[in-house]
């Protein structure tokens, strides 16, 4: 668990450059409208200009939940070859995601990783058009432990969202377990 040290010293700081990486894509009406679909979200001005003007925007709005959409970069690209390689198993890691522990300055390596909490709160919604960035992440906690899953550490950052013109437009605090699993038990319990 010493091996987490340089994390838990940085606890306050900033752990990114300053400064703010934006989403590949523009907030699109067609993307809004194939967000909405499987959630079946019926609100008129999230696909009418003329009803969320009426409701005091200045035009189409994102649902609040659909931020990651707008911010984080692609998953997957042909570049990359396959997300998870052939035979993965059900629990199997994706070969590179965006909240892997590479992006935890400092940390120890681990070969498993998942979200634990993630809160958003909002100043205000995308509209469409706008392209939305993440500023530096700011390390709040970082706290080793083992569980039943395996051992690692559970890390919490802060960042601010905003759109081109630096308006912010929620703070995002996002904690994430990396680790390294404890090995299968065998049919003979070992």
């Amino acid at each position: 668990m010493r091996a987490w040290d340089p994390v838990v010293s940085r606890v306050g700081e900033l752990i990114d450059e300053d400064r703010v990486t934006f989403g590949p894509d523009r907030v699109e009406p067609g993307a809004i409208r194939r967000y909405l679909e499987p959630i079946e979200l019926d609100s008129a001005i999230h696909t009418d200009v003329e009803a969320a003007r009426r409701h005091g925007w200045p035009g189409i709005v994102a649902p609040y939940t659909s931020v990651w959409s707008a911010l984080l970069p692609a998953v997957w690209s042909p570049e990359r070859g396959p997300l998870y390689p052939e035979g993965a198993g059900r629990d199997a890691q994706p070969a590179w995601s965006p909240i892997g522990d590479d992006v935890v300055p400092g940390a120890p390596a681990t070969s498993a990783v998942f979200g634990a909490d993630l809160s958003l709160e909002f100043d205000r919604p995308l509209l469409v058009g706008e392209r939305a960035g993440a500023g530096p992440r700011r390390l709040v906690a970082c706290t080793p432990k083992e569980t039943r899953v395996g051992r690692g550490a559970f890390v919490r950052f802060e960042r601010d969202v905003v759109v081109e013109s630096g308006e912010r437009v929620c703070r995002m605090s996002a904690e994430i377990y990396l680790y390294d699993p404890h090995p299968a038990k065998g049919a003979d319990g070992d």
